[in-house]
């Protein structure tokens, strides 16, 4: 499946500035909420099954390697909810 829509990009608002900033904040909305039922599933499962309780999660530190992991995953997702910005760019 492609990562890009064919077409021209919606125009919702006079300024295109502001039909930007309304992609930027929906494909927020979409990932928090694909996020929040997910991590909602896997800790209601791990609860229900005796695994891990909600104070270990809040009390867990991560070491240097998830850390990396994190900071490449968190440039990843900001590049894939900026891509709008930076298209901008190069057109």
């Amino acid at each position: 499946m492609p990562k890009t829509a064919k077409g021209k990009r919606p125009v919702y608002f006079d300024d295109p500035q502001v039909d930007k900033l309304l992609g930027i904040t929906m494909a927020l909305i979409g990932e928090v909420s694909v996020l929040h039922e997910r991590l909602d599933t896997i800790e209601r499962l791990l609860k229900n099954q005796g695994i891990l309780l909600t104070e270990e999660i809040e009390a867990y530190k991560p070491d240097n390697e998830v850390t990396t992991e994190r900071e490449q995953w968190r440039a990843e997702y900001l590049a894939r909810v900026l891509r709008v910005l930076q298209e901008d760019q190069y057109t």
